[in-house]
């Protein structure tokens, strides 16, 4: 019996998932880690946050995914892996042995080299966590001071979900640099304004102190609360597998999605860093990578030729702007309105029904 494990319940495994329905036999044992039995839609949080969406309306049930198509879904993090030896540890104590490997672990906030950031920062992921400490801000404080790090879409959008949604809040968003294309980037910058949202661009918070208390070249100001989006970090236990590795930390991969130092790993979404393209971290990726993700996976099991992953020249990015109205960009092509926002929420709650 071969034996297939899924790291992490991201958005490619979930395309794994559906895809291997109809391929798990009696002769193939597979196995999803992840440590809880619901993936949130990335897409889907900062309407959450605003109030459009109730939580399980941007959610998908896993476990369900993987009953139907019977995976073993096992709730646990990931200690490390080898490798070599091929066999991950839990950290839960349990070992689990495998013989071909998938990894869709994400990635992490990059608050690591900012002093106290992770002690005193919330990090907008993973999201069922951050959400937890939204509702706890919106139950205990009506106006509350928030702070965000990270001006990219990520944090653009939590900065105008959380003003829409408590009004009477004061939110500034602090940015070091700008990720945003210069058409996107004046757009937002309006829709930052129209909101009231404090903007501080070429701000980074250099500090955080207990409080919290952020620290940028604006001085050190008070907040209710800190939420960190600046930027992605890869898991430490991917370098410290010994797999290949990037600069970064991410594992390498090639046209197939396969490691590029072992051959029964394969690695999508935030965690891959994909050889002779720099991919942004971005669901858009993880979600065509997924698709052939799933066939590789199959194709390995059954020693057959892999199949390709071309990546978008172009991604399509919405950015939902707090109320019912968005941005819309794809290379120089850009636009706003709220019928941006009710296309993003076709699309947004099709994908989630897919796996309803």
């Amino acid at each position: 019996m071969k034996r297939l494990l899924l790291l992490g319940g991201g958005h490619a495994h979930v395309l794994v998932l559906r895809a291997l329905a109809d391929f798990v036999s009696k002769n193939l044992d597979v196995k999803l880690v992840t440590p809880g039995p619901l993936h949130t839609y990335s897409g889907m949080v900062p309407g959450v946050v605003a109030g459009h969406y109730a939580v399980p309306e941007a959610q998908i049930d896993l476990a369900r995914l993987a009953g139907q198509a019977g995976v073993e879904l096992i709730s646990n993090s990931v200690l490390s892996f080898d490798p070599a030896e091929k066999v991950v540890s839990l950290e839960n104590g349990d070992q689990i042995p495998y013989d071909l490997l998938s990894l869709n672990l994400g990635s992490l906030p990059n608050y690591f080299a900012v002093p106290g950031a992770m002690a005193h920062a919330i990090a907008a992921k993973p999201f069922e966590q951050f959400l937890g400490h939204w509702n706890t801000l919106l139950k205990e404080s009506k106006a509350p001071r928030i702070a965000i790090a990270g001006a990219g879409a990520g944090g653009v959008e939590l900065a105008m979900a959380m003003k829409h949604r408590l009004r009477e809040a004061e939110v500034v968003l602090f940015s070091g640099r700008n990720s945003l294309s210069p058409d996107v980037a004046g757009r937002v910058s309006r829709s930052l304004e129209r909101l009231s949202v404090d903007f501080r661009p070429d701000t980074p918070v250099t500090a955080v102190e207990s409080g919290p208390i952020v620290v940028s070249r604006s001085g050190r100001e008070p907040f209710d609360a800190l939420f960190w989006a600046a930027g992605a970090a890869p898991p430490p236990l991917l370098r410290q597998s010994g797999l290949d590795c990037d600069a970064h930390g991410y594992i390498r991969v090639d046209e197939t999605l396969r490691s590029v130092s072992h051959s029964t790993v394969f690695a999508a979404g935030d965690a891959a860093s994909f050889e002779g393209a720099d991919l942004p971290k971005s669901g858009v990726y993880a979600v065509r990578q997924g698709a052939v993700l799933a066939d590789n996976l199959k194709q390995a099991l059954l020693g057959k030729e892999l199949r390709r992953y071309v990546p978008q020249k172009e991604a399509l990015s919405l950015i939902s702007c707090g109320g019912k109205y968005a941005i819309a960009s794809r290379g120089r092509w850009s636009a706003e309105g709220s019928w941006v926002w009710w296309w993003k929420d076709w699309l947004d709650r099709r994908w989630v029904a897919r796996f309803s």
